[in-house]
């Protein structure tokens, strides 16, 4: 491991560590998985998964000095091996990673000014995390959206029964909100037009109708402190009863 007397010191040079860590790190869990599967014996002690600013990996015990020279991998990861899905595992292992690696580079960065910090974590974060090269996933706001990408930018608001505010139409909210999976196909419960992801829509909260939120005259800060939108429907029923 990098002594404290050569540790990087700049933003480029700890993000270089950080990169390099990382790539080991990937190996372990791509390239040479059938032998870093084998190294987790859950027979054994406590076993890390290091990645080394060469761009190498290591399955060792913890460092023995306390406290320690740099932060910890998460321990024993071999003893959930052979109780887990084997691909399971290694995304347990690579979310584990993901964070010893944020872990290291911030050590390294903790003498680093507001600004330099800030500037880390962009270089980090463009790069795809261990989980999702492992997973082979990618980040949610790279999805091709259903209809051309129109509705990804959509600045409709849909309120949940607790009040907080969802995005309804972005495509990410889609896996979650069931009702409102149909969309793109919805008319204004006022003027009957069609959705389009240019105009600002609301959602009633009552009776699930969307509308213009020109036809019911909500603006997008006046609907933020709505904590229950009725529309005007809805709110003439109740006055009723």
């Amino acid at each position: 491991m990098a002594s404290i007397s050569s540790s990087p010191r700049s933003v480029e040079e700890i993000f270089k560590d950080y990169s390099a860590r990382r790539v080991g790190i990937l190996r372990a869990l791509t390239d040479d998985v059938d032998e870093f599967y084998n190294l987790c014996d859950p027979e054994k002690e406590n076993l890390c998964l290091y990645g080394h600013p060469n761009e190498t990996w290591e399955v060792n015990l913890p460092a023995e000095e306390v406290p320690p020279e740099l932060p910890e991998p998460a321990l024993g990861i071999n003893f959930a091996r052979d109780g887990m899905n084997r691909r399971d595992w290694l995304s347990l292992v690579a979310v584990h990673s993901d964070c010893w690696l944020l872990s290291v580079a911030f050590y390294f960065g903790a003498r680093l000014n507001r600004n330099e910090r800030k500037r880390l974590f962009s270089l980090i974060n463009d790069v795809p995390t261990v989980f999702e090269v492992v997973t082979e996933r990618k980040p949610i706001k790279d999805k091709p959206s259903a209809d051309s990408g129109s509705r990804s930018r959509g600045s409709s608001i849909k309120r949940s029964s607790d009040g907080q505010v969802k995005s309804t139409p972005k495509l990410e909210d889609e896996s979650y909100l069931e009702d409102d999976e149909e969309h793109g196909e919805t008319l204004c419960g006022s003027c009957g037009g069609n959705y389009s992801a240019d105009e600002f829509w609301i959602g009633c909260d009552i009776c699930e109708k969307w509308y213009h939120g020109k036809c019911v005259k909500i603006t997008p800060a006046k609907a933020e402190s709505i904590k229950q939108y009725k529309c005007p429907s809805c709110t003439l029923k109740r006055s009723r009863q």
